[in-house]
């Protein structure tokens, strides 16, 4: 068979877990990819369903609470908390976790 190459660029993570992925079906990510493409061929489109990914509500209140305090710590509205030690630090946080239970 006849083959011509085509570049493409990846996110190194993504390259390797796919590698990993792929090879326990003793495919290589290249023969991977060409069956996603004879499927996409096959289906007049992509073979699976595209949809924007949801995120339960605490993960999304989670997200918005840590872009918050980000951007308060780089407008200056929220200062680092000085600590003696890491037992101080870690001690709050316990303490800090048993309000949330009242």
């Amino acid at each position: 068979m006849k083959t011509t190459n085509y570049n493409i660029r990846l996110d190194p993570k993504v390259k390797i877990q796919a590698e990993e992925t792929f090879a326990a079906f003793g495919l290589k990510l290249s023969e991977a990819i060409n069956v996603f493409l004879h499927m996409s061929i096959n289906q007049h489109g992509f073979p699976f369903e595209l949809r924007e990914p949801r995120l339960k509500a605490e993960v999304l209140q989670a997200m918005e609470e840590t872009e918050q305090i980000i951007k308060e710590y780089s407008d200056g509205t929220r200062k680092p908390k000085p600590y003696k030690n890491a037992h101080d630090f870690l001690q709050e946080i316990l303490d800090e976790g048993d309000e949330e239970d009242v």
